[in-house]
């Protein structure tokens, strides 16, 4: 009798679902370093990211886990949350912008980081090369910064008669001096007279504002940088009110209401990222995936922000958009 008792608790224990679900491989989990909040504009580029990851095999809830850190604007705080994420631990971090990386970097030289940044990985010396990366970074650099020369030419044809165009720039950025060196290195060359007005806070933005009209610019170029694009829609209000011809890093300030922008897709970039997530989870190394760049570009113009600060977008420039918010 105590036998067959003994038998069956045995078979018992074996069947308890909680054993078998210890018995099975953790799932991997994968840390999400952003540098802003969760809002509409960043939950659509997440969307992006999981479909990455989906198409490598991977989708949350079933065979991996995303652990979300938000930094709120505040890059101060993206080491300490980093280190958070190495303490769960995570199998890969994702960063999503410069900020963010730079905080992961700190964190770890050990567990895998894939990022997306509008900075040359290169220049910072955050990867050896383009085609190997080195070490425990990579992921796509999706030129936000490199194109400050573009912008400026478009903004010139979207407001000719100005005499000084602002730069709005925020110094808590590593990619800020490259950035307006190249924006300068292009004014130069075209004869055109810009000033650089700066801001990393809500209350610096509408003071930047205030004084780049007092200063008489006409037109202004808003730097590649996450905190800006998180304060999106107090640049756009800000813009319609001085009513400044204005040109932004990233089409979701267009989608948001402002004039133009001219750049790379953000979410193709999130959706790129997914894929290397999933490619390291699947055992492939950082160091021998290569830095992805974007091949398209796109120029976005929306005409309802032009008939609010009473602008008159010229028709060669309207022929050349990809894109156009009636």
């Amino acid at each position: 009798m105590r036998r067959r008792v003994l038998l069956t608790s045995t078979a018992a224990v074996a069947l308890s679902p909680a054993i078998v679900r210890a018995q099975q491989p953790a799932m991997p989990v994968v840390g999400y370093l952003h540098s802003a909040s969760s809002d509409p504009f960043t939950q659509a580029v997440a969307a992006s990211f999981r479909a990455g990851l989906q198409e490598a095999g991977f989708t949350e809830g079933r065979n991996v886990a995303i652990e979300f850190a938000w930094a709120d604007g505040h890059y101060d705080r993206l080491q300490a949350l980093a280190e958070g994420l190495v303490r769960r631990p995570v199998s890969v971090i994702y960063a999503t912008s410069l900020p963010s990386t730079l905080g992961a970097r700190a964190a770890t030289s050990t567990i895998p980081i894939v990022f997306v940044m509008g900075a040359d990985p290169v220049a910072l010396k955050i990867v050896d090369s383009l085609n190997r990366p080195g070490g425990n970074l990579t992921g796509v650099s999706h030129l936000y910064g490199t194109l400050g020369a573009k912008r400026l030419e478009i903004l010139r044809e979207l407001a000719p008669g100005a005499g000084l165009i602002a730069i709005l720039s925020n110094p808590r950025n590593t990619n800020a001096p490259s950035h307006l060196a190249e924006i300068q290195q292009a004014a130069d060359k075209l004869g055109q007279k810009i000033e650089v007005f700066t801001a990393s806070s809500a209350e610096e933005i509408d003071s930047a504002y205030g004084n780049l009209v007092q200063h008489g610019a006409a037109a202004l170029m808003i730097a590649d940088d996450p905190f800006f694009t998180f304060r999106r829609a107090q640049q756009i209000e800000l813009a319609a009110r001085y009513r400044l011809p204005a040109i932004y890093p990233a089409s979701d300030y267009v989608d948001a209401g402002g004039l133009a922008t001219y750049g790379s897709d953000n979410r193709e970039s999130a959706r790129l990222a997914g894929g290397y997530v999933g490619r390291i989870l699947k055992g492939a190394k950082p160091a021998d995936l290569p830095v992805l760049q974007p091949t398209t570009f796109k120029l976005v113009l929306n005409l309802k922000a032009a008939k609010v600060i009473g602008l008159t977008i010229p028709p060669s420039i309207l022929a050349r958009a990809d894109e156009v918010i009636e």
